[in-house]
């Protein structure tokens, strides 16, 4: 609590700073607004925006970005509350945009990057507001489900499922080594993205077109199938509860036998050090009838706000952090994928990352719909708590506040 109140008081301190442009060709100041992905000191995202800026900085010394980073978790609220409080950053990197866009505060990305052909094309339409494009992808992600080879070995579990019932029989085989048969986070941390890999199991989804549809019955199958599981001990105990970061700690420790993870998995796994890289798979995310061909795709998006009046300077620095050099360095650092086309083509052909590659060209994303951001809100409050409930109840609950944003 004492950490995110920190970054909440450094974050407005920094929005609160008064533009340090002169006008003409005088001297500018950028506030650059960040989340934080890194797991300590030694990879905080801070560090990786301030390497950056301070290169930019030698290459344009009339401009000078100071940076903040808010912890993942925290960014939406505090930038919101910046937003609110018109104490405008330049520049976000982080989750939504499309309220801001609504909001008429933010240049059209054409305006800031020079080179928009170059991000990765699947996600310009969640980047777009009223057929234009807003926010810019700078980082990348897809989902599949990850499996433990020891445990399945153990169960005599031939190999992974690509079916709901086979997920939940082999939960149960997992289950009666004393192991967690499929870790289910569906806490505040991303309820939103596990809830949409099993509603895209059904073909349900949140929204089909421009119309919500998050009570449809496909989602209120899917909730019922996992309540099942819930109900048999095949998960976890209390999913609303349980986040992400949690039980990919211990699917790494060896103590779950499946779980939807993404590439953010990966150095969880080899820093747990009971799971060597032969000892769990990577595969498509199974659903009701077979496995998935598309899944969850995912990217945080670069906004940039025009209030304070820097277009010519956010566009020469977006088009200097939009190098391939630093795309593939946040790669190294976060293990997530790039957004551009010519750092992803250097990747493709990576045994690390090309199942997740391979997964993104047919992904769907997040609805870009301005009320997406109450919605999701909703949904990381709520939808866990229909396992124990009226599937139903809770979906037509969240439904109701998409339809009044």
């Amino acid at each position: 609590m004492e950490a995110a109140l920190t970054a909440a008081a450094a974050a407005i301190a920094v929005g609160g700073c008064g533009s340090s442009s002169s006008g003409g060709n005088g001297p500018v100041t950028l506030k650059l607004v960040a989340a934080d992905y890194g797991t300590g000191p030694k990879n905080t995202s801070q560090k990786y925006w301030q390497s950056i800026a301070t290169a930019f900085h030698r290459a344009n010394p009339k401009i000078t970005v100071k940076v903040t980073t808010i912890n993942w978790n925290n960014f939406d609220n505090q930038v919101q509350t910046m937003v609110q409080n018109h104490q405008f950053p330049d520049i976000t990197e982080g989750d939504y945009f499309s309220q801001y866009a609504q909001q008429g505060l933010l240049y059209p990305a054409s305006q800031v990057l020079s080179n928009t052909g170059n991000l990765l094309p699947v996600f310009k339409s969640q980047g777009s507001y009223n057929n234009t494009q807003y926010g810019m992808p700078f980082t990348t992600s897809t989902r599949t489900l990850f499996y433990n080879k020891k445990l399945f070995a153990q169960a005599h579990i031939s190999g992974p499922p690509t079916t709901w019932a086979q997920v939940q029989a082999d939960a149960a085989k997992i289950k009666a080594l004393g192991k967690i048969g499929f870790g289910l986070p569906l806490g505040p941390e991303e309820a939103q993205a596990e809830a949409l890999l099993w509603f895209l199991g059904d073909g349900g989804g949140y929204m089909k077109g421009s119309n919500w549809t998050i009570n449809s019955p496909q989602n209120a199958a899917a909730l019922t199938f996992l309540k099942g599981m819930v109900n048999a001990g095949d998960t976890e105990p209390n999913p609303a509860t349980k986040n992400r970061t949690t039980l990919w700690e211990q699917f790494a420790a060896g103590k779950i036998g499946m779980i939807n993870g993404s590439p953010a998995l990966l150095p969880i796994i080899k820093s747990g050090g009971s799971l060597g890289p032969k000892d769990w798979g990577s595969v498509p995310i199974a659903g009701k009838t077979g496995a998935l061909n598309s899944t969850l795709g995912v990217c945080d998006n670069v906004a940039a706000f025009k209030q304070n009046g820097h277009q010519a300077a956010i566009k020469k620095f977006l088009d200097f952090a939009y190098q391939d050099k630093y795309q593939l360095q946040f790669v190294k650092e976060y293990q997530l994928l790039p957004a551009t086309t010519s750092a992803s083509n250097t990747l493709k052909s990576s045994p690390t990352y090309g199942s997740f590659f391979k997964a993104l060209p047919k992904s769907v994303q997040y609805p870009s719909a301005p009320a997406w951001a109450q919605v999701k809100t909703q949904i990381q409050n709520q939808l866990g708590t229909a396992l124990s409930g009226n599937p139903s109840k809770v979906l037509s609950s969240i439904q109701q506040v998409a339809q009044k944003s």
